[in-house]
């Protein structure tokens, strides 16, 4: 499931309305004529949507995609990073699971290095904040043994 701003569904939306009366791709001055949005924001609309897969932008054109996808539409940025973040946190809540040893241990090394450079992809910041996060869940805790420091997962 992908997940929009209301603005971007609108975008979404009118890109339908139009698909059928051009077929090589709605022209961005059409757009912005009908939905009233100023070019700078209509245009980084259309880069997030093609950034999910819903639209194609180029040359000042957009059209849709293919594939259809199931979207979910918040109503701000900021809830829309709050579900990805929780997201986030599930997907590397399930990483963890996989790393941890017999008795329930994982390098911290070992998992900052998966969870920096494996398939999740998270930067620095968000992965602190992964594992801020769920060690105030009580999900993860920090342990240092002689031969360095673990994480060890509550279960």
């Amino acid at each position: 499931m992908i997940t929009i701003t209301r603005n971007e569904e609108v975008v979404l939306n009118q890109i339908k309305i139009f698909d059928m009366e051009y077929t090589d791709g709605v022209p961005l001055n059409v757009l912005r004529k009908e939905l009233g949005f100023h070019e700078y924001d209509l245009v980084q609309i259309l880069e997030e949507l093609q950034d999910k897969g819903l639209v194609i932008f180029n040359d000042n054109k957009a059209s849709l995609t293919d594939s259809e996808k199931d979207v979910n539409t918040v109503n701000s940025k900021k809830d829309l990073e709050e579900i990805e973040l929780n997201q986030k946190e599930k997907d590397s809540y399930d990483l963890i699971k996989e790393l941890v040893d017999d008795k329930n241990l994982v390098s911290k090394y070992t998992l900052e290095g998966h969870l920096l450079y494996g398939d999740l992809e998270i930067t620095n910041f968000r992965m602190y904040h992964i594992i801020l996060s769920l060690q105030n869940k009580g999900l993860l805790k920090t342990i240092t043994k002689d031969d360095g420091e673990y994480y060890l997962l509550v279960e």
